[in-house]
């Protein structure tokens, strides 16, 4: 008798066991996917600050691959730098009198085929002040076509 009782005692723990042990699982389960999404969430807002914090120097760099570019495009092409310049310089002072040109930089050459339709833009950075100034090329040469 006493082996009966404790034989049904048993059984009739046995589905709370079961139960108690899937609910661990469960728990134990869920804690370890909320722990893997704060790392997540924490990985994407640490890369998101960082990026932030990098993309001057980043666009910085992007500006001066692409000014080296351009040049590279225009030196290779044959078009004369220094003739260039002093349309963009001519058209500024005409535009912008008095105002000294701190840089001059080439960012953009459009070389279509033939000598009509080439064109360049340049910007001028004038008192602290970004100038766009768009050339282009004809038979007689460059001219300023848009200034500021």
């Amino acid at each position: 008798m006493i082996g009966e009782r404790a034989a049904r005692k048993w059984a009739a723990r046995e589905p709370y066991a079961a139960i108690s042990i899937v609910s661990t699982l469960a728990i134990v389960i869920l804690v370890l996917a909320v722990v893997l999404l704060l790392f997540l969430v924490g990985g994407l807002l640490g890369a998101r600050r960082r990026d932030i914090e990098h993309a001057p120097v980043y666009h910085q760099h992007l500006r001066e691959a692409d000014h080296a570019l351009e040049q590279a495009r225009a030196t290779d092409r044959g078009w004369d730098r220094e003739v260039m310049e002093g349309v963009v310089r001519a058209a500024l002072a005409t535009s912008h009198p008095g105002k000294t040109i701190d840089r001059l930089d080439l960012v953009l050459v459009d070389d279509r085929p033939g000598v009509h339709q080439d064109r360049a833009r340049f910007e001028a950075q004038t008192g602290g002040r970004l100038v766009p100034v768009v050339l282009s090329r004809s038979e007689a040469g460059w001219s300023a076509d848009q200034v500021g």
